[in-house]
């Protein structure tokens, strides 16, 4: 607007005829109030853009937490997959043509239960054969006893010679042979019969059938007719790397941490992040390290009575692996790293002033770290207006909680006193202010 006024080119003069009053303000009355308008409005602007000075701040009020030793839990999460405590595929033992399916696909089988029927017809007449073969075998032993038995009294009275009494013999121990011959092949015979009715070999839940009736098989062919699998207890199958490992046999030898009897309990977290309900145990642990990768598989068992778990399903199991004494929980939102990686934290001392500390930190804890030194009994942390503060400045220190479970603050701690710093705290601060979670 103002570039448009200066811009503006007078109109030229003219004379006035007589008796005609002046109008307009002449052109340079005119730029020199335009001028004047633009200076006016520029220190207008000057004087909203200044910041005046405001008075003095404060300290600095920040949360803390107050650390005290405990007992604590020392649990590793492990990636696995969930696999059938037992597992049988089902694969004929003799030639034949399926003649009947005895099983609902998908249902409960128990051991011993039939699965297929295959033609019998063909093992049945061999059954029979053997029989036949065992009862004329039989026939011919009493007649070769009897033989044996008429030239022991004859050879007494030399009516017979020696070899003929060995003839004798032979014959009676030819037939004995054959009998015991026969009646091993009427066992065969019999097991290949029993064989066409095609069992269940353990208890558990069948799959679909691979073939249907009418289709033939062959004797240890290499297509499964069906599977089946035990789910209850059921087994997870975890790899854990052999520094771990140990990590963990070092900690437990120099007494950080303590066994907490034979059997280490393990808890299941599932694919959509639920705690499966019931609590497993480990079972063993493989004794080689894949040279591979360089990790090592255990394996835990959980009870499946409702039959949640299936096989294959990725899970993540939490192994305990003991219990730390005497150990210190920081919360994870209180502790940075600096630019070399080490752990770092800043502390309200007694005196009020703001202390920063490296940490040795050896692992986390749901939303804590486990600090191994650096920290003592009754430390400040500050949890909350770490942004405020800075080494060897003054503080108010306001204790406050926090929430295990989300590591976020839930409000100053109840019924406890103010620490000595926070009597100088500013009059009039709203300190339920750092109830909420806030940035750091």
């Amino acid at each position: 607007m103002f570039s448009s006024i200066l811009n503006t080119a007078a109109p030229p003069l003219r004379r006035r005829p007589s008796g005609e009053r002046q109008l307009g303000a002449p052109a340079g009355v005119r730029l020199a109030a335009a001028i004047a308008l633009v200076g006016l409005l520029s220190a207008c602007n000057g004087q909203n853009n200044a910041r005046p000075m405001g008075p003095p701040a404060g300290k600095a009020e920040v949360s803390v937490v107050t650390l005290h030793p405990q007992s604590v839990a020392i649990t590793g999460e492990l990636p696995g997959r969930t696999t059938a405590s037992l597992t049988a595929e089902v694969r004929p033992q003799v030639n034949g043509i399926i003649k009947t399916r005895l099983f609902t696909e998908g249902g409960f089988v128990k051991a011993g239960d039939a699965l297929y029927q295959l033609d019998p017809a063909s093992y049945q007449a061999s059954y029979d054969s053997a029989v036949a073969a065992l009862q004329k075998a039989e026939a011919a032993v009493p007649n070769a006893q009897a033989k044996v038995e008429r030239y022991e009294g004859l050879i007494k009275q030399n009516a017979v010679s020696k070899q003929d009494l060995d003839d004798a013999n032979a014959t009676l121990a030819q037939a004995n042979a054959d009998v015991a011959a026969e009646k091993a092949a009427v066992e065969s015979a019999r097991i290949n019969l029993e064989y066409t009715k095609i069992t269940a070999p353990i208890s558990g839940w069948i799959d679909k059938s691979s073939l249907t009736p009418g289709a033939l098989v062959t004797a240890n062919q290499t297509t499964v007719l069906t599977t089946i699998r035990t789910l209850d207890p059921i087994n997870v199958d975890v790899t854990e790397s052999s520094t771990n490992l140990l990590n963990w046999r070092r900690a437990v030898d120099e007494g950080r941490i303590k066994l907490t009897g034979p059997d280490v309990r393990v808890k299941l977290k599932l694919e959509n992040g639920e705690t499966y309900s019931h609590t497993g145990k480990l079972a063993f642990a493989e004794s080689n390290v894949s040279m591979s990768t360089g990790t090592f598989t255990a394996r835990a068992e959980f009870p499946n009575p409702d039959h949640l778990l299936l096989p294959g399903v990725y899970v993540r199991a939490i192994v305990e692996q003991g219990v730390a004494e005497n150990s210190f929980l920081l919360p994870q939102r209180a502790v940075t790293r600096e630019a070399k990686g080490a752990a770092t934290a800043l502390f309200v001392t007694q005196e009020g002033k703001v202390e920063q500390r490296v940490l040795s930190i050896d692992r986390s804890v749901g939303n804590n770290w486990l600090a191994s030194s650096g920290v003592k009994d009754g430390d400040r942390m500050i949890v909350e207006g770490t942004l405020l503060a800075q080494p060897g400045q003054d503080v108010t220190a306001v204790e406050v909680t926090i929430d295990d479970n989300t590591g976020e603050i839930r409000g100053p701690k109840q019924g406890s006193s103010s620490p000595p710093a926070a009597a100088n705290s500013t009059p009039g601060d709203d300190q339920s202010k750092h109830a909420s979670p806030a940035g750091n």
